[in-house]
């Protein structure tokens, strides 16, 4: 088992390499999101709850290197709600960091998914921008942008995940998810942590942009194919 997923983990890497260095479309990194939790969800599948429950916790740090929060921090939860992970942000000198705490692959698919959301973020923004013909700007338009793009990708990770774990039960006759947590909450509660709720940055949104954003990543299909017309192979 330990040797499956350490290929499975291998995959999920190679996957994120590809992706980042191609740069891709938000219609990508959603397609992308859905076949590395397919991966994943087949693996767990494969094996028994008692195997699963063997499997060991661990944690992956996502260093922002960034003192103030990015717009990518409103899809945070979602990426590890899809994931099945904990998930918390911590702050020092060098800046936020992002703690995803889980099972082995579910905290490498995190990673993985929080790195193609980033590339399609800022794609994303770039198209916009030279649509817009906008050579100029301040910091509000580009974040607020971003910002609603982030919105949607959580929102869509969320619907995604529903259907995910509705189809595995009914093909399989199993949650996984009801393993997992079971898995994760127990590990979890050792680790002690004193966490607080973190607060709304209050931080003031151009409206025009955050719709932009928020509207690009509406117009999409919930389900894009991962090798479907337009996609990258």
């Amino acid at each position: 088992m330990t040797s499956d997923l350490d290929k499975l983990k291998t995959r999920l890497q190679a996957l994120r390499a590809k992706t980042i260095a191609n740069g891709c479309t938000e219609e990508e990194a959603l397609a992308a999101a859905a076949k590395v939790a397919e991966l994943l969800d087949r693996h767990d599948l494969s094996i028994t709850d008692l195997e699963i429950r063997e499997e060991q916790c661990e944690k992956s740090t996502i260093e922002t290197n960034r003192k103030q929060r990015q717009p990518i921090s409103a899809c945070i939860p979602a990426i590890a709600e899809y994931c099945d992970c904990k998930v918390w942000r911590e702050k020092d000198d060098k800046g936020i960091r992002y703690v995803f705490f889980g099972l082995r692959p579910s905290i490498e698919m995190a990673h993985y998914i929080y790195d193609v959301i980033a590339t399609a973020m800022q794609t994303a923004w770039v198209k916009y921008a030279l649509a817009q013909r906008i050579l100029r700007y301040g910091k509000d338009e580009k974040g607020s942008f971003m910002f609603g793009m982030a919105v949607s990708i959580g929102e869509k990770l969320i619907a995604m995940k529903a259907e995910r774990d509705e189809a595995n039960r009914v093909s399989s006759g199993r949650d996984l998810v009801v393993v997992r947590h079971a898995i994760v909450e127990s590990e979890f509660a050792k680790l002690d942590l004193n966490l607080r709720r973190g607060r709304a940055s209050g931080k003031k949104v151009a409206a025009g942009a955050f719709e932009a954003g928020h509207a690009a990543g509406q117009s999409l299909a919930l389900h894009p194919g991962v090798h479907g017309k337009g996609s990258r192979k």
